[in-house]
Formats: structure tokens, sequence, C-alpha cells
């Protein structure tokens, strides 16, 4: 059996400001590595360490721009794995291409799938990922994948708010797991909305099932991409007599015109999290982002020291995993 020898944390360019936060949570020094592009658009990478034997952790959400990313990852693993790497970790906070998990259409393609049989042949051996779109994503991989939530930082955050007369709601039926989940953990109701979907990125609410009117309510995704759904919901809940709307999602993809219709919809707080980098001219006044460096830096430890990585949830949170 191969030794694997010291931890060390590498970042593609998708978001090198998480991946120092890991970093400094776990006191470990950024690892050397050039990524930078050739006059063409090709992507060049070189290892400025060695790495034989370590056990290495490379950061990169395969958020937007989505295929440069997704190819930097690619290129940066097979390095690792030319350079005799002792296990090669992708550490993508967020998952890009997961929401074509099946073939909803004929003719149309499984990404899902293909993404994760391009990461294996480049060389991965392992994946640590947060809020996958659908659990099933799990399967696609023949090596180990690491599940992450970022439900216990959202819990946390909106128990310190001390909300009153609250509920949970799921902005459309393939949520209410998540929804019930954080319902549960705050012993409030839970609430789903009935969501039909006309074409890609666009959303029609046609019915609220439970008891909104008089309440605060959070209504909580996987992602806001472009806050077509999530801004629907908040206007249908508010229109059956919702108090405060509080809208929170894990991946803050934030399309165009996302912004715009955040900043219109009628909600006090959008949290999510920083699994992708939010420029300063995405950020807005009622924007609250929540790190989730402790969380990933909390796995890779364990990953490293062969501790539970599911532990780590419940450690941060009373949370079942395997129900969520």
């Amino acid at each position: 059996m191969l030794k694997i020898h010291e931890l060390k944390i590498f970042s593609g360019n998708a978001h090198p400001e998480l991946a120092s936060e890991i970093a400094t949570y776990l006191g470990e020094p950024m690892g050397k590595l050039t990524v930078k592009p050739f006059a063409d658009g090709e992507i060049y990478v070189k290892i400025d360490e060695s790495v034989r034997g370590c056990d290495i952790f490379v950061v990169q959400p395969t958020c937007k721009s989505v295929n440069h990313n997704l190819v930097e990852l690619a290129i940066m693993i097979d390095a690792f794995r030319r350079a005799s790497a002792g296990r090669i970790t992708a550490v993508i906070p967020y998952y890009g291409y997961a929401r074509q998990d099946r073939k909803a259409y004929p003719r149309e393609p499984i990404t899902a799938k293909l993404v994760a049989n391009l990461l294996v042949a480049a060389g991965v051996q392992r994946v640590l990922t947060l809020d996958l779109h659908s659990g099933q994503v799990q399967g696609f991989f023949d090596i180990p994948v690491d599940h992450l939530y970022a439900l216990p930082l959202i819990v946390t955050h909106f128990r310190r708010l001390k909300l009153t007369d609250l509920v949970v709601v799921s902005p459309d039926a393939g949520g209410v797991k998540r929804a019930s989940r954080l319902a549960q953990e705050l012993q409030v109701p839970l609430v789903i909305l009935d969501k039909r979907r006309p074409t890609h990125n666009t959303a029609e609410i046609t019915n609220v099932i439970g008891e909104i009117k008089g309440r605060n309510a959070i209504i909580i995704d996987d992602m806001i991409d472009t806050a077509g759904t999530i801004c629907e919901a908040a206007k249908a809940i508010k229109k059956a007599g919702a108090k405060d709307v509080f809208l929170t999602a894990t991946h803050a993809l934030l399309s165009p015109p996302s912004i715009d219709r955040l900043k219109a919809a009628p909600v006090k707080e959008v949290v999510v999290t920083n699994t992708i980098p939010i420029p300063e001219e995405s950020r807005f006044e009622n924007l609250t982002v929540l790190s989730v460096a402790s969380l990933i830096g909390e796995a890779i430890k364990n990953i490293h020291t062969e501790g539970s990585v599911s532990h780590i949830s419940e450690k941060q949170l009373t949370l079942n995993t395997k129900d969520y």
C-alpha cells in the first residue's frame, strides 16, 4: 500500500479566495502552482513544488465560466497524476452540469455522468463536494464521493435571528427533503409550493400548500441561478399573506437578471454561501454570504487522517445526512 505523505492544498483560478481560506483554517500554506493561458486560450499548468507521494486536494468549483474551469480542473488533475501524487482529491464546492442528471426528453445528454467520467479519466481518486443538485450524481462516480451539506451553516444563521411565527418553504416538490430537514432542525412547520416550469430558467407558482398567512417564511433551494423560481416563490407567499420573507440557497450562481430580480423581490434577506465567488458588483444590501471554509476544512482534515466525513455535519449540527 502506498504511504500517503503530507497534505497539500492547491487552487485553480475559479475560486482562490475560498482555497486560501480553507488552507488558513487548516494551518497549511497554499501549494505552489502556475495556471495560465496560452495566447490562443489553451490552459498551461505547472506544479512548482514536489508532490510525490503527497495527499493532494485541488479546490476548484466548476462555476462560471463553467467549461473553462472544468477543463482547468481536469488538466491540473492530470498534472498531479503525472507528478506521482499519492492521492488526488478534487474539492468541487459547486459541481457544474449536475442539473442534467437524466434524460428528461429524447436525445438529451446526461452531462452529470459525462463530467464524472472526464474527472475519473483525468486521474482523480476522490471527490469532495457540497449540496449536489441531486444526490444520485454520487453514483455516477466509481470512486469515493464525500457529499457535504451547508444546512448546518444555514440553521445556525437563522437560529441567531430568533425569528418567531416561522415556517420553512420548499419552492417545489423536488426540494421537499431539503426544506423538511431545515424545518425539522428549526422545529417549525413546512409549506410546499406547486411549481410549473414551462421553459428552462422560468417558473410559475400555481398553489401554496400549507398555512403561510401572518408568518415569517424561509424559502430554501440548492442554488440561485437566474432567481426566477425563488423570486416567484417569494411573491406567491407574500401574496398569500406571509410577513417577512427570507431566501436561502447554498450556491449563488447569480446569472443575469438574478440581481435585478432579487433586489426587486419582497424579501428581507438573501442568505447564500461562498461555494462560488461572488464579485463586489453582484453583492447588494440584504445579501448575506456564509463561509463554507470550516466545513470543507474539517472534511479535508478527516479525509487525510482517514476519519469519518459524515460525522462532520453531526459535529456542527445533529443531522442525519442519509435522510437529507
